[in-house]
């Protein structure tokens, strides 16, 4: 990424090593090649994190600025980043490490304290201690949690211990439903799939579909009448004109004249054509203006009732197929969003719907208009002389052989030219969301190539469609011609036998019918191109949805439900997909009631999958009890509005910090205050000129990630709901405010059940309950101090590879835990008991 020069293999491939990402890209389907989907959503929080710290490495520069990539990964992978890549691939580079691991800084040349914008102590961490300055307490870590090993021996984070846990970035699942972390061998290649593309002619059900939006049957038939009364009266106006006409040049040839007194005491003349006789019919000249202006005056009348009626049409339409996306969008499955780019659903509800809601309406009154004007002529012009038809019919033929024959390859095209626009819409989305980097590379050269591509491809099938559209124009336009000449010499060639009138009105006919023909054809054809925007909004209109919002009326829950917080999980396994290999496998374990568990494993354990199966974000298979309640049973949102989840990348909506914290109005301002009080915003809050109705800019970026992390647990207090799940909630926080975070939490929450998601291994060592989660498999489930003694064990290699200092500490934290759930504090180092002991209290 940067400057286009050519690829640096050797280079490329030791970044690679020193990132730790070759057996990340092993696992990965295309390899190094594979598409990473939008946001990076196949890939772990860590895994982004290592490829964004070799996209820098990669590019040669003499200083390197790191924010934090350490944060992201296991202690074992970020010893190897910081050994093999900070300080060992760039030793000859100035690198700039922004870090709360305190671990690392007696590596460092110089250290560099800020607190509130200012530099608090800068020097070598020796002069730093000599000068008395406790760097470690600067950062309030506690004392009690350092390990033997001091700097040397703290893992990832530097404070560690149960009081303030630092904790890595992990993919999390974002406000209850965000990306997927743990993603089953072969779901990457979901995100290389193709927009998908129908072929073939537009099946019936669409017009069907777009027809029955825009009303009832009795609706559209009173539309059609309309449509169908105001031709009638336009075509019989231009008769009505003819038959006067007539009716002047055959009272002038016969000579029958009688006087009548007329406007102001002139006389008019009495019109009395043959065929007027013979009726009985006679006709002033007045006669023929009045009845002209009634029939003109009803013409006005429909046309005008009949456009009320189309517009309202249309928009009944466009707004029915808009909602009905718009619900089935709402509703999708984790899935979809997983297997479909922003863009591409942008690109939907943008230009198809733009299309819908501009094109078609014109395109369709167009249609409507000239396909009745065309009947309503083609009956004038056999009136005049019945042998115009054989032309007609030939014309007839001829547009619909023209017609089949462009329609067979505009609506490919056009198909196309829909697809093609998604890559556009993707990059420009994708860019705006990470200009920064992109300046911060220099890649503008290179984005802005790719998006020429992206453009020129859609661009290239535009085109083809405008041409393809321009030269069925062009012989349509050929046949009018043919056919003006046609019926203007058949005159010459005919007996003189017809009236001025009948031959003016004839040639008027043909050429307007020509123009009707080709215009006719042209938008036909148009009509059905642009059809394919109904047939892509139908398509997001009927994709997968999740289970019924609402539980069925005889299996609502209690409404204090869940009073005690106990979840069974019984043979329960997780699909994302129907045809995908299951990513959690046939979990059984049970979480007693306000116990608090900690769920570690590695990356793509399972972990994040986990909660996913508790929240029903995908395909559930198995079963899974919260108090005794199937879960399967419930309706999304009862389920999911008594479950509370803090994420690690908090997320706020535009809107007042009211709609934030109760989006719903079920609690009085009371409860928000102090919700607040209680997470220390409200001084903030209050000093803010709207207070509760304070406005949140879009994504909260009005306020820290610290701030906004707050407002995240300030809703979770709100709800107070017994179930409370923490995905690594403190990983992207400053220590004091994860001091604060878990020290509210132990407070609040303690007599809820507590699953915490956690690569630190510190969060959890305190915990009821350790979860350890291996390739989609529990592997390990007890307190942590018990599975310590399986020295055999997973957790136990894992807490090993911390380093001899912190795993010591480690050890003790989980030990002065368990004497304190179990003996109440009576216990000392020495007699902490077996695991035979255990299973026997």
């Amino acid at each position: 990424m940067g400057a286009e020069l050519p690829m640096d293999k050797n280079r490329y491939r030791r970044v690679v090593k020193v990132c730790a990402l070759k057996a990340d890209f092993a696992q990965l389907p295309q390899g190094d090649r594979s598409l990473v989907g939008d946001k990076g959503v196949s890939l772990s929080g860590g895994q982004r994190a290592r490829i964004s710290l070799a996209r820098a490495v990669y590019k040669r520069a003499d200083v390197y600025l790191l924010d934090d990539p350490l944060s992201a990964v296991d202690s074992h992978v970020g010893r190897h980043l910081f050994e093999d890549c900070i300080t060992g691939f760039l030793k000859e580079k100035t690198v700039m490490l922004i870090t709360h691991q305190i671990q690392y800084l007696t590596n460092c040349d110089h250290v560099m304290l800020l607190e509130k914008g200012s530099v608090e102590a800068f020097g070598t961490t020796t002069q730093l201690l000599a000068s008395g300055l406790d760097f470690t307490q600067l950062l309030d870590a506690p004392e009690e949690e350092k390990g033997d090993g001091g700097v040397e021996g703290e893992e990832d984070g530097g404070s560690v211990g149960a009081g303030a846990p630092l904790h890595p970035r992990q993919s999390s699942v974002r406000s209850v439903a965000s990306s997927i972390d743990d993603i089953g061998a072969g779901y990457e290649e979901l995100l290389a799939d193709q927009e998908t593309r129908s072929t073939g002619g537009i099946s019936t059900a669409v017009f069907k579909a777009y027809f029955h939006a825009g009303g009832s049957v009795l609706f559209l038939v009173y539309m059609s009448l309309m449509f169908l009364f105001t031709q009638i009266t336009a075509s019989g106006s231009d008769y009505w004109i003819t038959y006067w006409v007539n009716s002047e040049e055959r009272a002038a040839a016969a000579n029958v004249t009688f006087s009548h007194s007329v406007f102001s005491g002139e006389s008019s003349e009495l019109l009395v054509p043959s065929s007027a006789l013979l009726l009985g019919i006679s006709l002033t000249r007045l006669d023929f203006i009045y009845l002209f202006t009634a029939i003109t005056v009803a013409m006005v009348f429909f046309t005008v009732v009949r456009s009320i009626a189309f517009v309202q049409m249309c928009m009944r339409a466009s707004m029915k197929l808009h909602n009905q996306m718009f619900d089935s969008i709402t509703q999708a499955t984790m899935y979809f969003f997983n297997k479909n780019p922003a863009g591409r659903i942008l690109n939907r509800f943008s230009k198809d719907i733009g299309a819908i809601d501009e094109l078609l309406p014109s395109i369709l009154i167009d249609l409507f208009q000239i396909g009745l004007t065309l009947i309503g002529i083609i009956i004038v012009v056999a009136v005049v002389n019945v042998w115009l038809l054989i032309p007609t019919f030939v014309v007839l033929v001829i547009f619909y052989v023209l017609r089949v024959f462009y329609l067979s390859t505009s609506r490919s095209v056009k198909r196309l030219e829909g697809i093609t626009r998604s890559p556009v819409f993707s990059h420009l989305s994708a860019s705006l969301q990470g200009l920064t980097t992109i300046r911060a590379f220099e890649a503008q050269p290179v984005l802005v190539k790719e998006f020429d591509n992206h453009q020129d491809l859609h661009s290239s099938a535009w085109y083809l469609f405008i041409a393809s559209n321009r030269a069925f124009g062009f012989w349509l336009d050929a046949v009018c011609l043919v056919y003006i000449a046609l019926v203007t010499f058949s005159f010459f060639v005919t007996s003189n036998k017809f009236f001025g009138g009948d031959v003016g009105l004839a040639i008027t006919q043909a050429i307007g019918l020509t123009g009707m023909f080709q215009w006719g054809m042209r938008q036909s054809a148009e009509f059905v191109n642009q059809m394919t925007s109904v047939e892509r909004v139908l398509e997001y209109a009927n994709i997968e949805k999740e289970p019924p919002l609402e539980s069925a009326p005889d299996k609502q829950p209690p409404p204090r439900w869940p009073e005690h917080g106990k979840i069974e999980f019984n043979g329960m396994s997780l699909r994302y997909g129907p045809q995908e290999a299951p990513v959690l496998k046939n979990l059984t374990f049970t979480i007693q009631p306000m116990e608090k568990v900690g769920i570690v494993g590695r990356t793509g354990a399972g972990k994040s999958s986990l909660i996913q199966a508790l929240f029903r974000l995908a395909i559930n298979e198995g079963s899974i009890r919260i108090d005794g309640i199937e879960t399967a049973d419930l309706g999304l949102h009862d389920l999911r509005s008594r479950l509370s989840i803090i994420p690690q990348e908090p997320v706020l909506f535009s809107g007042s910090m009211r709609k934030n914290l109760d989006p719903f109005d079920e609690f009085p301002d009371a409860v928000l205050w102090n919700a607040l009080e209680e997470v220390e915003l409200k001084p903030l809050v209050h000093e803010m000129a709207g207070g509760l109705n304070t406005k949140m800019s879009e994504g909260g970026t009005n306020f820290s990630v610290g701030q906004r992390q707050l407002v995240c647990l300030a809703r979770a207090i709100i709800r107070n709901n017994r179930v409370l799940v923490m995905d690594e909630a403190t990983a992207n926080v400053d220590p004091q405010t994860d001091t604060f975070i878990q020290q509210t939490i132990r407070e609040k929450f303690a007599a809820c059940t507590v699953l915490t998601i956690a690569h630190r291994l510190h969060t959890v060592m305190d915990s009821d309950k350790v979860l350890v989660m291996d390739a989609g498999s529990l592997v390990e489930f007890d307190h942590p101090h018990i599975l310590l003694k399986n020295e055999a064990g997973i957790f136990y290699g894992m807490v090993e590879k911390t380093g001899r200092g912190t795993a010591e500490n480690l050890h003790r934290i989980a030990a002065e835990s368990y004497k304190k759930k179990y003996f109440n504090n009576t216990t000392t180092n020495d007699q902490v008991p077996s695991v035979e002991e255990k299973k026997d209290l």
